[in-house]
Parts: structure tokens; C-alpha cells; sequence
């Protein structure tokens, strides 16, 4: 005879269990095989509640894949844990059973290299002692961490204490995604030889490394980055502290340091400190780049005969703010040459604070120095100028020419452009984002998520201080508790019932839900097929979703007024066959809209004078009411 529990667990599941009928969940709406405690059952069952349209089916099995892939007990299990505080003591077996992005917790590793190591591939790993002490011979890393989706590994005592030992790392960390890579005591007390990172972190999203006392105290210990955060994306912790400090006749050379960026920082702390002899050149520092933020402090301090090059520092950059505060502070004899600076065709804030204060006997020259920037109580003698403020030659903001290289081409577009037959260039819509599921409100609605809670959600997830996962958390809780813009009703929501409750709330519960449907034809040009205007082409109310990084998956969700919303057919330029089908959706209004908003940057107009368009990227939604 069956237990009380499991008599009710069958007739729950015998009432539920109600099959596909034209593709869509009717009833309870889960197979023979469903659990139907499980929160993807759920949600099957709150859609088909909250939603009234019969056509919100054709889209509904997008949103119900995002579910939590939590079974009945996990999901219990989790819950009462969250309820506990206790999360934080199974983070590893959450973040693997809910599908969360979480960094892993390294443990130390202790193998001993004695003899020379060629490691052709190698992935994420935590280095405690490598290389110390080691007398000659080299140590190369041929493809290190490379096309990852999230990275993070380290290095502790790296080649400490060596004498005459290379160190080469070919390609380290490039092609991820989400990465934080810390090297620890980097070459410390190193006496010859060499260290060369060849292309570091190249074209990675969101890259962060840290370098903690480089080179420090080092004796004639040559260290070269070829090519350092070239093509990335979207990144704010480069940071070097205490680098080449005490050092003896160190040369440092940086080829190419964040060329071809999108909105990257970097920080040098405490660079050349007390330096004998240093001689550190960037040949291209942070040039072409895209609102690039660099901040030196405490830079060649104390230093003596040292010489610094900057060939090319931020030159045809887009805006930014950079810093130098203490530059060769109570120097002796040293030389710092900057040969372009800041020769931006749009014009950031460059500040220079104590430059070359209480130096001695020293030589700063800058060729061409940017207009817009600041000098304060730097030293009045022995600074030079070449050409100072001088005039910008590129081109004026507005016309969309100069500028467009950093506003991805197809980005933004004119509604004229959705018409069968036009030729667009497309952006890349490809989901950039670590994959996530939702979870359950079951558990987040224990969780906690505001900026007065930000220590307690750094602890639930590992977020140690300074760490890459506490800037995602504190950017992502941010920007949600910010004010919403004029017009603007926004909310984040790290369930699918939360977003059914926001879209419904603003559209009613007859609603149609859209997406992309692939990523065919991303950075290339398309033809665009039928098109049909949502709503009969009417301006409408819609509800955009937008994905947020964060552990679990999370969405800015936001509705604007005036909008069209529509959906097009795209074909293959050459075949012309159908490759795709977009969601597209215009502001009509843009009054509210910044003047440097890369909209107008792109398409050459201001604020309230043109409509802006641009399409739903992949995993990305859009909500309107139904037809």
C-alpha cells in the first residue's frame, strides 16, 4: 500500500500532468516524465495563468527554457538553506545544480617545476610557487586560459628570487570572457633574464588582472607586453601595484597597451618607485581607443636617472578621463618624453597633479599634448612643450564619419532602413553574457539584493574585497536601484515570474512575447525581407528585456513611452534565401536622450530630431500587447 505522501504526490501529478496540444503546454502542461515540483513546472503553470493570449504561446517555450534546472528536492533543499543564511557553505553544489555563474575557489597548488616547463595548454590554475629561485633555463606558456567563458586563475611567487630565468607566456588569457587573473609577486627580486607576455588578454570581455609588486627589487630583469588587453571589451581592473619598486636597471616595455579598446581602465600604483637607472617605455598606450579611463599614481617617485617613454598615449581616442597624480615626485635626473598625448578626435579630461614635483635635474617634453586638460602644481622648470592645446583637426561631433568606428555599424539605424529590399549592415547580436538559468522565487526571494546589503551578497557568492565578482554584483545592484530615466518604468528580475508580473503590470495580461531567433548574419550585411509592424506599425506600448551580469540569470527590464515595435525577415545578401528573423524597435521619441548617446554619434542628428532604432539581441526580449 502506498504512503500517504506518495498517494498525494500521484494524484498531484495525475491532475497536472496534461499533454502538448499544438505546440502548446495546456493545463499543467508537463509530460509522463515531468516533475510537476519542480520550478520549470512552475512557471509552466504561472504563465498559463497570468498570461491571457493565446498567440503568447508561439514564445513561450523561449522563456520557460530559462527556468531553474533545480529538481523538487534541490530546489527544497536550496531554499531552506537561503532561509538559513547558509548558502555561502554550498556555493560550489548551488552554482552547479541552479546553473549560476560563479568564479570556482582555487585551491592553492603546490606542484614543484624544478626543470625547464613548456606548457603547451594549460587552464585555470592557481600557481603558489613557480619558478623560485630557479637559476637560468626558461619557462613558457604557450596557450594559457585561452577562449574561456569564465576564467580566473593566479599565480603566487612567480620566478622569485630567480637569476637569469625567461619567463614566456605566448598567448595568455585571450578570446574569454569574464576573466580575473592575478599575478602575485611577480619576478621579485629577480637579477637578469627575462619575462614577456607576447598577446595578453587579447579581444576579452570584462577582463580584469592585477599585478601586485612587479618586478619589485628586481636587477637587470627585462619585462616586455607585445600586445596587453588589445580589442577588449568592457573592463575596469587593470591595475599593477608596486611595479619595478626598488628596481636596478630594469627595462619595461609596454608595444601596445589597450589599442583598440572599449571602454577599459587601467591603474599603475606605485610605478618605479625608487627605481635605479629604470627605463620603461609604452610605445601605444591606450590608443584608439573607446572612453578609456587610465589613472597612474605615484608614478617614478623618488627615482633616480630614470627614463620614461610614452610614444603614443591615448591618441585618436574617443573621451575618457585619465590621471596622473605625483609624477616623478623628488626625482633625480630623469627623463619622461611624451611624444603624442592625447591626441583624441573627440577630447576626454586629462589631469596631471604634482608633476614632476620637488624633481631635480629632470627632463619632461610633451610634442603635442591634448586640448581639455589640467595641470596642477607641477614643476614650472624643466617641463616642455612642443605644442600645447592644440586644436583638434579630426572631425566635429554630429556627423557620425569619425566617431562611427566606435558605434558598432547597424547598431542603430533609421526606421526608413525597415523597408523589404534594404541593404543593413548588422551588428554582432550574439549573447556575450556567461549562460545562466533564473531561479526559483522560491529562493531568490530570500536572497538579498540592494546596495545596503552588497556585503552580505559578496559573502553569499565567494565576492572577496577588490575582486571581480564584487564589481559585477556592485555595478549589477547599481544600476538597478538607479532612477529611472524621463518616461522610463524599469525593474530587475531574477525570475521568470518576476518578469511576467513586470510586463503584465504594464500591458495588461494579453501580451506576446519576442525574441531573435538566431545570430545569422551578426557583423555582416543582410536584406531584410517582410517586414511586419507590431500593433499594425502603431506607436505602442512594449516592454524591452535586457540581460544583466550577475550570478543568476537577471534582466533590466524597461518600458519607454512612443515606440514601434517590429519584426523582419533577414536574407542572405547573396542568396537572398531567409537566414533570420529580428526583432526590431524604435524610439520615436529621443527628447530625453543624451547629446552624445551613440545614437546621434552614429547616425549624425541631436536629441528629439530623429527616431533611433536598433534590434533585440540574441536571449534578449521583447514584450507588446497582442494583435
Amino acid at each position: 500500500m502506498l504512503k500517504p505522501l506518495l498517494l498525494l504526490q500521484s494524484f498531484l501529478f495525475c491532475l497536472f500532468n496534461v499533454a502538448f496540444v499544438g505546440g502548446r503546454l495546456i493545463g499543467g502542461g508537463f509530460s509522463a516524465q515531468e516533475n510537476p515540483f519542480t520550478p520549470k513546472a512552475s512557471l509552466v503553470r504561472y504563465w498559463n495563468k497570468e498570461i491571457l493570449s493565446d498567440k503568447s504561446s508561439i514564445r513561450s517555450e523561449f522563456l520557460i527554457s530559462k527556468a531553474s534546472p533545480l529538481n523538487a528536492v534541490e530546489s527544497a533543499t536550496f531554499s531552506k538553506l537561503a532561509a538559513q543564511n547558509s548558502l555561502p557553505t554550498r556555493l560550489p553544489d548551488f552554482c552547479s545544480a541552479a546553473n549560476l555563474f560563479c568564479f570556482p575557489d582555487l585551491s592553492p597548488s603546490l606542484e614543484q617545476h624544478n626543470a625547464d616547463v613548456k606548457f603547451s595548454v594549460y587552464d585555470q590554475k592557481n600557481f603558489t610557487n613557480y619558478g623560485n629561485a630557479a637559476a637560468g633555463g626558461v619557462d613558457s606558456f604557450k596557450t594559457y586560459s585561452k577562449d574561456g567563458n569564465v576564467v580566473t586563475d593566479s599565480f603566487r611567487r612567480y620566478s622569485r628570487n630567480a637569476a637569469g630565468h625567461d619567463d614566456k607566456f605566448t598567448v595568455y588569457g585571450d578570446s574569454s570572457n569574464v576573466v580575473e587573473e592575478n599575478f602575485n609577486s611577480y619576478g621579485t627580486f629577480g637579477t637578469g633574464g627575462t619575462g614577456e607576455f607576447t598577446n595578453y588578454q587579447n579581444g576579452v570581455n570584462n577582463p580584469t588582472s592585477r599585478f601586485t609588486a612587479y618586478s619589485d627589487g628586481g636587477n637587470g630583469k627585462a619585462q616586455s607586453f607585445k600586445t596587453y588587453t588589445h580589442e577588449a571589451n568592457a573592463g575596469n581592473g587593470q591595475s599593477f601595484t608596486s611595479y619595478g619598486k626598488n628596481g636596478n636597471g630594469v627595462p619595461n616595455e609596454f608595444a601596445s597597451y589597450g589599442v583598440s579598446a572599449n571602454v577599459i581602465g587601467s591603474g599603475f600604483s606605485n610605478y618605479g618607485e625608487k627605481g635605479n637607472a629604470a627605463n620603461d617605455s609604452f610605445t601605444s598606450y591606450g590608443s584608439d581607443g573607446n572612453v578609456p579611463q587610465n589613472n597612474f599614481k605615484n608614478y617614478g617617485a623618488s627615482g633616480n636617472a630614470a627614463s620614461d617613454t610614452f610614444a603614443n598615449y591615448r591618441d585618436k581616442s574617443n573621451v575618457g578621463d585619465d590621471s596622473f597624480s605625483s609624477y616623478a615626485k623628488d626625482s633625480n635626473s630623469g627623463t619622461a618624453k611624451f611624444t603624442n598625448y592625447g591626441q583624441s578626435f573627440n577630447p576626454g579630461s586629462e589631469t596631471f597633479t604634482g608633476y614632476g614635483k620637488g624633481a631635480e635635474g629632470h627632463k619632461i617634453s610633451f610634442k603635442t599634448y591634448t586640448p581639455n586638460s589640467t595641470f596642477k602644481d607641477y614643476a614650472k622648470n624643466g617641463v616642455g612643450f612642443a605644442k600645447y592645446n592644440v586644436s583638434s583637426t579630426s572631425a566635429t561631433l554630429g556627423d557620425g564619419k569619425t566617431v562611427n568606428k566606435w558605434i558598432e555599424p547597424g547598431k542603430f539605424f533609421r526606421e526608413a532602413s525597415l523597408k523589404e529590399g534594404t541593404v543593413i549592415p548588422m551588428p554582432d547580436i550574439k549573447d556575450k553574457m556567461p549562460k545562466r538559468s533564473f531561479l526559483p522565487r522560491s529562493i531568490i526571494s530570500k536572497l538579498p539584493f540592494s546596495t545596503s546589503k552588497l556585503a552580505e551578497i559578496n559573502k553569499i557568492f565567494h565576492a572577496g574585497e577588490n575582486s571581480t565578482m564584487e564589481k559585477i554584483i556592485s555595478d549589477a545592484v547599481t544600476e538597478c536601484e538607479r532612477s529611472p530615466s524621463v518616461g522610463e518604468t524599469k525593474r530587475c528580475v531574477g525570475s521568470a515570474e518576476d518578469m511576467i508580473d513586470f510586463a503584465t503590470s504594464v500591458l495588461g495580461r494579453s501580451v506576446v512575447l519576442r525574441t531573435t531567433e538566431n545570430v545569422a548574419g551578426s557583423k555582416q550585411k543582410v536584406v531584410i525581407g517582410k517586414v511586419n509592424g507590431i500593433n499594425g506599425g502603431k506607436v505602442t506600448k512594449a516592454v524591452s528585456c535586457h540581460q544583466s551580469l550577475y550570478p543568476y540569470l537577471m534582466y533590466y527590464c524597461h518600458s519607454v513611452p512612443k515606440v514601434r515595435v517590429y519584426e523582419a525577415d533577414l536574407l542572405d545578401l547573396k542568396s537572398k534565401t531567409k537566414i533570420n528573423h529580428g526583432i526590431a524597435i524604435c524610439h520615436i521619441d529621443t527628447s530625453s536622450w543624451g547629446p552624445k548617446h551613440g545614437a546621434f554619434l552614429a547616425l549624425g542628428s541631436k536629441p528629439g530630431l530623429i527616431e533611433v532604432c536598433h534590434w533585440i539581441f540574441e536571449n534578449d526580449m521583447n514584450w507588446a500587447i497582442a494583435d
